[in-house]
């Protein structure tokens, strides 16, 4: 029989929903057979739990930032209202959800979203998710409600990421640093002439990309005032996300096609990010991994808020990105970045698909039968300082890197970053 697979997405932003399409297209490639159902895990939930998770953060994003600061520090920070917060979750929202993937009969279930994921852990502690559950992290740090003690494996973008991963779902919480989470494009080398070619771009001058996110957040009006000012950088280009309003303004004010280009929404990252010379982005996330991967220098830059500020201090502190909060910190920031292009993360291509970890869970299932849950988690809960070796591939730390894969190292920038 081929393996049935679950994937629980949201659409909120992007960064949910393009996993769970790179996902799903990399398990055809590898088992033809296999049979998909992508679902929005936020409306079984219920409209109050969609309301919070989608309705709020459009609201709050573009005009009350200082609410999402307040928001991530109740439900994610503090640790008693962050408590009863992932209680309710599961209590509003768990019944519907259960019944949404148990309807489709999966194998295996994989969680794209983070709220979604941490229902789906306590259901599968309790045992009413009877089913392997893997838990996608494309985030780099601030892993609350995206890691759980409850998932089979995570699933992650960053090998930076599998310490604090521990630290929330314990030490013998199974991790795999992987591919496939994004598009499969960024796993092929690409020329900057060929991919400027492919675009329409200038070969010669310096570019930089400036970007929102899916929804097009931030300061985006200052990242292309203070790159305009920088006489080596020849062109600017806007990617506005889905954002019609901010691609509307942004055409009025800036009327020079010659040193301003706007773009919509787009699925040819890949191919932005090697033409490119420098990225100013605003939300993290997958745009950040995909730059690291093509070797073209990132600046977090124009809505430090939330979620973002402990994954700027992540980028900081393992020399990932640059961060700059001011208008004189983005300059500096571009001019170092301009200075020295990165060479491409190579590595990235080397490892293991996240498709090949979700079908070896499929097929752990149907080879063994399913250990229940309550007993898998108590054997975890016993052996919970002792060594994960034998039950999971070995997973490269940050310290650990460069010693396998010499100059082509997972996430190793040659320049434009601070360490």
């Amino acid at each position: 029989m081929p393996p049935r697979i679950v994937i629980v997405t949201a659409s909120v932003g992007e960064g949910h929903d393009l996993p769970a399409r790179t996902l799903a297209a990399q398990l055809r490639a590898e088992r033809p057979d296999v049979e998909i159902e992508t679902i929005d895990g936020l409306a079984p939930m219920g409209r109050a739990i969609v309301a919070i998770s989608e309705g709020a953060p459009r609201v709050v994003f573009f005009r009350f930032g200082w609410l999402w600061d307040i928001g991530f520090w109740v439900f994610a920070v503090f640790a008693p209202t962050r408590r009863l917060t992932q209680a309710a979750l599961t209590r509003v929202g768990g019944r519907g959800l259960l019944c949404l993937v148990e309807a489709h009969r999966p194998d295996v279930v994989v969680s794209t979203y983070p709220h979604t994921t941490e229902v789906l852990g306590r259901l599968r502690i309790s045992g009413r998710l009877r089913v392997p559950l893997c838990a996608a992290v494309t985030d780099l740090a601030a892993l609350r409600y995206w890691a759980t003690p409850g998932a089979d494996v995570h699933l992650v973008t960053h090998s930076e990421s599998i310490e604090e991963l521990r630290r929330i779902a314990g030490r013998s919480a199974r991790a795999h640093c992987v591919n496939g989470l994004t598009d499969p494009a960024f796993c092929a080398p690409r020329g900057k002439n060929d991919a400027r070619t492919a675009l329409g771009l200038p070969v010669d001058g310096k570019i930089v990309l400036v970007s929102g996110g899916g929804w097009g957040v931030g300061k985006i009006d200052i990242a292309v005032e203070v790159a305009l000012e920088l006489a080596e950088v020849g062109l600017v280009v806007c990617l506005c996300g889905r954002n019609e309003r901010l691609r509307h303004r942004l055409e009025r004010a800036y009327g020079d096609p010659a040193r301003v280009r706007i773009e919509g929404f787009t699925e040819q990252m890949p191919d932005w990010l090697a033409a490119g010379d420098a990225l100013v982005h605003s939300t993290g996330g997958l745009t950040i991994l995909e730059s690291i991967i093509r070797g073209c220098p990132a600046i977090s830059f124009g809505w430090g808020r939330g979620h973002i500020r402990p994954n700027d201090a992540a980028y900081r502190r393992f020399g990932l990105a640059q961060v700059a909060e001011s208008r004189a910190e983005l300059k500096s920031a571009l001019v170092r970045a301009l200075e020295k292009r990165g060479s491409p993360d190579l590595a990235y291509a080397r490892l293991a698909s996240a498709a090949s970890i979700v079908l070896a869970q499929a097929r752990d299932r149907a080879r063994a039968g399913e250990e229940p849950a309550g007993d898998r988690h108590e054997r975890e809960r016993a052996g919970h300082d002792g060594s994960v070796e034998g039950r999971a591939a070995p997973v490269l730390a940050a310290d650990d890197r460069g010693k396998d894969d010499g100059n082509s190292d997972l996430h190793r920038q040659d320049g434009g970053t601070d360490a």
